[in-house]
């Protein structure tokens, strides 16, 4: 472990679901507007549309910053739940909601013991904008935001796991990815990075646990980004 410490320069984090609770998050937004629909499951109407709108942007060949692609899903979901006469005004402020969306208990405290070793940065498909209002909203200490936006491509293409050690000017096994996503981190294993799986049982629900159990291909497994921080000495 002392030698794989030494070896990573840089973590970068994947965000929604590994260091934000976008489904807790998005479902207390929804019940504060009171539009008369369950919020837990809107909320997971609303990120279920994520992957085949990512899809389509990707096979299209056409880029859209996540802000807009959020507002397209949107559009639909709310037609889906009898929600369609909703006024832009309150389309906006609730497609802003991924703006503001809460950090786990542990995300901070073990962000800012791992950045007192490491640089810590995010690598996300949210944009430069949205993550910059979310780490100000929640106190994530980011030692640097990259973004999908930096590189013009959505995880999981390689151009983004490779493009952040370019941007430090390290090679791929200095750099850790720690997410929640088992498809994340393969693909980060796939371009020579290390990675780290964060267990987030709930970040669909209490009502909708994940398996959470270890796989070997991943470099580390840990409970929490605490406990990532402690594998690691800090």
């Amino acid at each position: 472990m002392a030698e794989l410490a030494e070896r990573i320069r840089v973590i970068a984090f994947d965000v929604f679901g590994t260091v934000v609770d976008w489904h807790g998050s998005v479902a207390r937004a929804v019940a504060a507007m009171d539009l008369g629909v369950d919020p837990a499951a809107f909320a997971l109407a609303w990120r279920a549309g994520y992957q085949p709108a990512m899809a389509q942007v990707m096979e299209s060949g056409e880029w859209i910053i996540l802000d807009h692609l959020h507002r397209r899903i949107l559009d639909r979901v709310l037609d889906d739940f009898g929600l369609g006469d909703l006024a832009p005004a309150e389309r906006r402020h609730l497609n802003r909601v991924w703006h503001r969306l809460d950090p786990w208990p542990d995300s901070v405290e073990g962000m800012t013991r791992l950045k007192s070793r490491y640089l810590i940065c995010s690598l996300s498909n949210g944009n430069i904008g949205l993550l910059a209002e979310m780490a100000k909203n929640a106190g994530l200490p980011w030692d640097c935001i990259l973004s999908a936006e930096n590189f013009m491509r959505y995880k999981p293409h390689p151009d983004t796991y490779l493009g952040v050690a370019k941007t430090f000017a390290l090679e791929p096994a200095q750099v850790m990815l720690a997410a929640a996503h088992h498809g994340d981190l393969e693909a980060a294993r796939n371009c020579g990075l290390q990675t780290a799986n964060i267990e987030r049982p709930y970040e669909y629900g209490r009502d909708a646990p994940k398996n959470v159990a270890p796989r070997e291909a991943n470099t580390l497994h840990a409970s929490s980004i605490v406990h990532l921080a402690r594998q690691l000495d800090c």
